[in-house]
């Protein structure tokens, strides 16, 4: 059995490849049950939690296990702990124990990009960014695999944290404008492409400055208390999210509008497994604005864990 760290998985990944695994995935046959997340001592000063997610296709059979404690960012521990186990699917052998905390950055940030080529505009230029923690530059990379922008604005409250990946950032892609900005009805509306990747418990800007053609991508938010988008956003959009059972359980973007009464969760148009089946530009047109909800799935870990074991045995 193979032991796969970190440096292994950025070694072996690049966001082109890995989106064309993750669509060939998606749209192939797979069992993924609800994954359960478990807080471990639910009060509203405590969030930690443990969690487990399942998923198999032909291939393989994986499970992905990690803890969450979110105050450990004061500590000298991380806040997120993870790790995949990769089986065999013909014979159910141990393959692979793998660096989960790195696996979920690059799927996470290709799960977003993939959504984005199937309903952002093709012509979008301008993406505005919210956050600076770790999965900041693979989610700026990522969607800049997918999209032409010539303009990025960086919007996060940490300053030191986001200098540094304006830098960064700089320093890989010389040809684009990275700007540090603010959420302003100005900056919202110039837009083309959001994407909200933070620990805000409530909405990074009002859903009535968006223009028409915004397309708006949640991936930070897995409390059904808290949202990154108010529900004007929602209420103005076409929502499609990575899975239903795992959104309806988890992201209050999408359960607050229900409990509103402003949204069903019959509204949702699409799975990602619906687009990546279809594997085609999914605008009904340019003047739409569009929303993908991510909560994570085990088949997306499934899919990127494999592709790092099957490229060291290859």
């Amino acid at each position: 059995m193979k032991i796969i760290n970190a440096e292994h998985i950025d070694d072996a990944l690049n966001f082109e490849s890995l989106l064309i695994a993750l669509q060939k995935g998606f749209a192939s046959d797979f069992c993924m049950p609800k994954r359960n997340v478990y807080e471990l001592e639910p009060t509203k000063t405590n969030r930690d939690a443990f969690a487990v997610l399942p998923a198999w296709n032909e291939q393989v059979i994986g499970v992905k296990a990690f803890t969450y404690f979110p105050s450990n960012t004061h500590t000298e521990y991380d806040s997120l702990y993870s790790k995949i186990m990769l089986f065999s699917r013909d014979h159910g052998e141990p393959l692979a124990l793998v660096d989960g905390t790195r696996i979920t950055l690059w799927r996470t940030a290709a799960v977003s990009a993939l959504a984005s080529r199937y309903l952002s505009r093709e012509n979008s230029n301008h993406l505005v960014f919210f956050g600076s923690g770790n999965l900041a530059l693979y989610m700026v990379k990522a969607h800049l695999t997918v999209r032409n922008f010539t303009r990025v604005t960086l919007i996060a409250r940490n300053v030191e944290k986001v200098t540094a990946l304006q830098h960064s950032l700089e320093q890989a892609f010389p040809y684009i404008d990275f700007v540090m900005g603010k959420s302003t009805e100005e900056v919202i509306f110039s837009a083309d492409v959001i994407s909200c990747a933070t620990g805000s418990p409530t909405p990074l800007f009002n859903g009535a400055w968006l223009k028409p053609g915004t397309h708006v991508d949640l991936i930070g938010n897995h409390h059904s208390e808290q949202r990154e988008c108010d529900t004007t956003t929602i209420t103005r959009s076409h929502v499609y999210v990575d899975s239903r059972v795992n959104v309806l359980g988890e992201a209050g973007e999408v359960l607050q509008p229900i409990k509103e009464g402003v949204f069903r969760a019959h509204d949702i148009r699409a799975e990602l497994s619906d687009l990546a089946k279809v594997n085609s530009y999914a605008r009904f047109n340019e003047t739409d604005i569009t929303v993908f909800k991510s909560v994570g799935t085990a088949l997306s870990d499934l899919i990127a864990a494999n592709s790092v074991y099957q490229s060291l045995e290859g």
